[in-house]
């Protein structure tokens, strides 16, 4: 049940976003083993020319970047898939976006269960209904 918050380096383009959103999609439940019905993704474009690293703008340098922040349960993944998931989502994205700056970010939130949820019930609710409906 992750929700994923994208942001490209880019115009706006509803082609770019169809081809980012199914490769985190693909990536999200290949490597971190997340269902795709339960899978948010929203992508937001930010022009080259408005997004700086250093004193420079990638327009200047003639690069691409991004930054993805993903939500997932705590403790539902290990170490090693999300360096895994890190390193597939950076490749990838080069892919898509060509050249990219090496200062792209992937940040991966590890949020208590308690805290968050979907649907109005909390990831802790439902992982203790069903291991009652389990016994």
């Amino acid at each position: 049940m992750p929700i994923l918050n994208l942001t490209l380096s880019t115009a706006p383009s509803a082609e770019q976003s169809q081809r980012a959103a199914a490769i985190l999609l693909r990536l999200t439940n290949d490597i971190l083993h997340k269902a795709k019905p339960l899978t948010s993704i929203a992508i937001s474009h930010v022009p080259q020319q408005h997004w700086y690293i250093g004193e420079q703008s990638l327009a200047q340098q003639e690069r691409a970047s991004f930054f993805l922040d993903i939500k997932i349960t705590d403790e539902t993944n290990t170490a090693i898939e999300k360096a895994a998931y890190i390193k597939a989502v950076f490749d990838e994205m080069a892919g898509l976006l060509g050249p990219l700056h090496d200062v792209s970010y992937v940040h991966i939130d590890d949020a208590r269960p308690a805290a968050w949820g979907y649907g109005g019930l909390t990831q802790q609710y439902r992982a203790v209904k069903k291991m009652e409906q389990a016994a």
